[in-house]
């Protein structure tokens, strides 16, 4: 059960991170990078969200799963 889980919460890291990337590449965060040198909080809290969830989801599927003895 834990190898499933780990690709879906792989899957929504990447959603996640394509979501942040796009994100800072925006009107507003140009404007963002313009005045503070940074993107906006939303497009870096959505990139290490997703990277989080794809390390995280990694780490679930690669686990072994119980063995019933």
């Amino acid at each position: 059960m834990r190898r499933p889980l780990g690709f879906a919460l792989a899957a929504v890291g990447v959603v996640l991170l394509i979501w942040g990337i796009s994100a800072a590449d925006s009107f507003a965060s140009d404007v963002s990078r313009f005045f503070s040198g940074s993107p906006t909080d939303r497009a870096i809290w959505l990139t290490i969200g997703g990277i989080a969830a794809i390390v995280a989801g990694g780490v679930m599927a690669a686990m072994p799963g119980r063995t019933l003895a």
